[in-house]
């Protein structure tokens, strides 16, 4: 007679604490949030279903249409500016760090990285007070190198104020692009460099001939956390911008335009069951981000994996 495996409780007992928090934080809210996207009140207010009637006023009421599709393209914009500076510029650095000749890389990894577990309140308040016309750092540091007719208060123009923010978010996050891609580096087994070598191929060659298909694994990972990170954000706008994203709602995102809905701000009133649409819109968009790069990008990528 076989013997039978014996049963492993304690992987359910060392799970069961995490997945009970996740549960509670997380799964329990999202269906609250995706089941009151389908509720609104009557006029004694009471609680009733009404199906897509707040998806259609979402989309179909010129009020709300236009700021939230000025909301998801200022979102847009926001993380197309990471896909473009923050996550190349990281990967510059990771190559850079992971050459074995460089000196001192372990301080230069540390003093890229250490922007990323800085508040966002300190990032944002520090880079208002930098870039404030008034007060601010940025107009002597220009004037200094003789670039002062460049300053522009970068925040209080409207065609200027998110593209500035990106950047700063980029300052704040590139270090971990840039760790990722360091170690996915170090991951590339010696025998594919020296084989390369051998074939004469060094430097910068090297890198992009060997060294970046064996990392677009890692890319594509990277590019899918900036994508949710990105459509998730509202601290850094909130913060330097405040909850309506000024100049004139020209830094709203979806994630401020949610919480003035949602909360409610100044003279706008809150409604929970529109900013549950809203939130519900952010999750498909989301999703549907998610499940194009894990069902049309990663399949594709896993032939480059070892």
């Amino acid at each position: 007679m076989a013997s039978r495996k014996p049963v492993r409780w304690h992987i359910a007992v060392f799970l069961a604490p995490a997945v009970l928090v996740y549960t509670a934080l997380m799964i329990v809210p999202l269906f609250g949030t995706l089941a009151q996207s389908l509720m609104n009140h009557d006029a004694t207010g009471a609680r009733i279903f009404v199906g897509l009637r707040n998806f259609a006023t979402l989309f179909g009421d010129a009020v709300w249409s236009d700021a939230f599709w000025n909301a998801l393209g200022n979102n847009t914009w926001f993380f197309v500016i990471h896909m473009l500076v923050q996550n190349p510029i990281g990967i510059a650095l990771a190559a850079i760090l992971s050459t074995p000749r460089l000196r001192m890389a372990g301080f230069y990894r540390t003093a890229i990285f250490i922007p990323t577990i800085l508040s966002f309140v300190i990032v944002g308040f520090v880079w208002k007070l930098i870039l404030s016309p008034i007060w601010g750092i940025a107009p002597g540091m220009l004037d200094a190198v003789g670039l002062k007719f460049l300053f522009a208060p970068w925040l209080g123009k409207e065609e200027y104020a998110l593209t500035a923010l990106a950047l700063v978010s980029v300052w704040q996050f590139v270090g971990i692009p840039m760790m990722l891609i360091y170690a996915a580096l170090l991951s590339i087994p010696d025998g594919v460099i020296e084989a390369a070598e051998m074939d004469g191929i060094t430097g910068w060659s090297q890198f992009w001939r060997i060294k970046l298909p064996l990392i677009l694994p890692s890319v594509g990972i990277i590019s899918i956390l900036t994508f949710v990170g990105n459509f998730n954000a509202f601290d850094l706008i909130y913060v330097a911008q405040g909850a309506l994203a000024g100049p004139d709602f020209s830094t709203d995102i979806l994630g401020t335009f949610l919480y003035r809905t949602f909360f409610g701000f100044q003279l706008q009133l809150g409604d929970p069951y529109m900013g549950s649409a809203i939130a519900t819109a952010m999750f498909g968009i989301i999703l549907i981000g998610v499940c194009i790069y894990l069902f049309g990008i990663q399949t594709r990528l896993r032939r480059y994996q070892f």
